[in-house]
């Protein structure tokens, strides 16, 4: 699958250099453990600077990452990281370090912890909020199996905290006897700054000077009566519980929960984490450990400016300046142009409302917060609830535009039926990341929305071919009248430099041609049109007349427009971005066979399995609808024509 050739840097690693496995990390004194974390906080830098990927997440968890295996015995023991940006150090420390260099690149290892690429990743993750129920419920697996000595350990950030799946994982966590440990790794930023009521919760707690003064003989005193007795043990966890809550003038959330909870610690001190780690082994039932830590510990850039060193691209690793394209035009991004135009939007209309669930730098709704903050809510990692918030602004008369990545839409499908379109409520959800995003793999790419959104009644799903049909559709849709109205896009830039033109209102339902042709017809949905817009240009010296059509809508499909489509052409490609069971090629289908057209048609798109990471053009090729595959596909179904030369 990939190369096990050294890593791309030239430097010598002592101690990393030795470790091939957690193994190796079991017999390292306190002044390697030190070394060690310098290491590998080094090698990271090294390496990401130059190969992109999660950047800050990982540089805040070496000392975290280093400590937990050094005390449990992975991978018997198991350990479960939330989301999986903080698991670049996990992954060199458990036999990766030789091919590091080829993460999150086309056939290499994944960006995430994936347990096909190794039995140390005990379980798959890349979406917010899940290992604290993963680890539940490999907790009790193990109790059944009778795998008594085995720890368990979810390692969760705050900003994943506010995802509702985590307190459920911590409600059902605390009615059961597990041997599952918590820790909270705390650095007040998920990729943006974190909001909400648990992070002024968390900020109480480490801020309690009172709570932390005494909290170090608080332990000593609780660890010396343990030692008596369960009678001791159990009025020991009375003591400790009253102290806390006195010192914290606060019942404790966790222990509420019936979790123990311990900290906060400095999650850089190696020494203090390791012995902590060692007592908590000793330490029954289900219980948590606040870590304090710094995003981005050890790069002053990525300390200072922690959003964007969260994923920065290749950067100068003793400068930390970003190395960008040196064009001076280039089209812009989708999520920029969604930016700039909803700000634009909601200076002439004030019932326009933005909502993200914590990714305003991400989906550039940043853009208007910085002008119109009282009308832009970012409401942490809660997709459901960003989508029932967004219903109960609309049904008083607002126009939310709900922006959520499409692989995250996923988490609130139901709130998306039950919420919205039942009501026919008019959310405007703008769907970024649609279609194959790259390098993240099958975790993130945002391949389902077109199947899922049209499968929902009351519901326009639509796509962009560029920017100014984007800047178009949010227009069209803010409409009230319309009622829940899905706009998909994809990463990365569009087509047009010269893309700010004056509003348009598209009739919902419409498509428009692109093209006119003779031999065959292509039919497209969304950015992927420009791709067909290329291939023809080559099928042209085939002497192959194709016709393309932008059909901008899922639906309501254009069915005047398919009609004509179907009596003229016997041969009909769709190209979609997307999983193409059930979505617009079988929308496509699903008219053909309704209106009894027998046109033979070919669906481009994704196939049905898992697409792993890689570029967006190296995917594209993969699927079948890139230039080539378009070209390629359509040469199955029309002939080139050899032209005579005339001697």
């Amino acid at each position: 699958m990939y190369s096990n050739h050294c890593a791309l840097s030239d430097k010598e690693f002592s101690i990393l250099d030795s470790i091939n496995s957690p193994r190796d990390l079991k017999e390292l004194g306190p002044d390697d453990l030190i070394q060690l974390s310098r290491e590998l906080r080094e090698f990271i830098i090294d390496i990401v600077s130059s190969n992109p990927g999660h950047f800050g997440a990982s540089l805040g968890v070496v000392e975290l990452t280093v400590a937990l295996h050094h005390v449990f015995n992975t991978p018997e023991d198991r350990i479960i990281w939330d989301v999986g940006h903080q698991a670049y150090g996990h992954k060199i420390l458990t036999g990766r370090k030789g091919i590091f260099h080829t993460n999150r690149k086309y056939k290499g290892i994944s960006g995430f912890p994936k347990p096909t690429e190794s039995r140390y990743d005990a379980f798959g993750v890349g979406h917010a909020s899940t290992s604290i129920s993963a680890a539940l419920g490999i907790a009790l697996a193990s109790q059944h199996l009778k795998h008594e000595d085995r720890q368990v350990v979810a390692v969760i950030g705050d900003g994943s905290l506010t995802g509702g799946l985590a307190f459920e994982g911590l409600n059902n966590a605390g009615s059961e006897n597990s041997n599952l440990l918590v820790i909270l790794n705390d650095n007040n930023i998920a990729i943006d700054p974190n909001v909400g009521a648990i992070k002024e919760y968390l900020i109480d707690i480490t801020t309690s000077k009172t709570y932390n003064r005494f909290k170090k003989d608080i332990w000593n005193i609780l660890g010396a009566l343990s030692k008596l007795g369960p009678d001791a043990q159990r009025y020991a966890q009375r003591i400790e519980h009253g102290v806390k809550s006195m010192f914290l003038k606060q019942s404790n959330l966790f222990e509420s929960l019936n979790f123990r909870y311990f900290g906060p610690v400095d999650g850089h001190d190696i020494l203090h984490l390791t012995g902590i780690l060692k007592d908590m082994k000793r330490i029954q039932g289900p219980k948590l450990l606040h870590v304090k830590t710094q995003k981005g510990k050890g790069f002053p850039q990525a300390e200072q400016n922690q959003t964007a060193f969260h994923s920065p691209g290749r950067f100068d690793k003793k400068t930390g300046q970003f190395l960008v394209s040196r064009e001076t035009k280039r089209p812009p991004r989708y999520q920029d142009v969604f930016g700039h135009t909803l700000l634009e939007l909601a200076r002439k209309n004030e019932r326009i409302i933005g909502i993200t669930p914590a990714m305003p730098t991400g989906s550039s709704l940043k853009i208007m917060m910085e002008e119109i903050p009282e009308r832009t809510y970012d409401v942490g990692i809660a997709e459901q609830h960003a989508v029932t918030f967004s219903a109960g602004l609309a049904i008083e008369g607002m126009v939310p535009f709900c922006n959520i990545y499409s692989t995250f839409m996923q988490r609130s499908y139901d709130q998306v039926i039950h919420d919205v379109a039942i009501q026919k409520l008019p959310v405007v959800f703008c769907l970024d990341r649609g279609g194959l995003v790259g390098d993240d793999g099958a975790t993130h790419h945002g391949v389902f929305d077109l199947a899922y959104m049209r499968a929902v009644p009351n519901m326009i799903v639509s796509a962009p071919m560029n920017e100014e049909d984007l800047r178009n559709l949010m227009y069209t849709a803010q409409h009230r009248n319309h009622g829940p109205f899905s706009i998909r896009y994809p990463r990365g830039r569009g087509v047009q430099i010269d893309w700010k033109k004056p509003f348009k209102e598209i009739t919902v339902g419409k498509g428009k041609i692109i093209r006119k042709g003779t031999d065959i017809a292509i039919l497209s949905i969304g950015h992927i049109g420009n791709l067909v817009i290329d291939a023809i240009d080559n099928l042209e010296e085939l002497h192959i007349s194709a016709a393309h059509y932008d059909m901008r809508f899922v639906k309501p499909l254009d069915e005047e427009l398919l009609h004509k489509i179907f009596k003229q052409f016997k041969q009909v490609i769709t190209v979609e971005d997307g999983i193409i069971s059930g979505g617009f090629g079988s929308a496509i289908l699903e008219f053909m066979c309704d209106h009894g057209y027998t046109s033979r048609v070919k669906r481009l798109g994704v196939p049905d399995r898992f697409i792993e990471q890689g570029t967006q053009q190296e995917l594209y090729k993969e699927c079948g609808y890139d230039v080539d595959g378009i070209i390629e596909t359509v040469k199955t179904l029309v002939k080139p024509k050899v032209l005579s030369k005339v001697v």
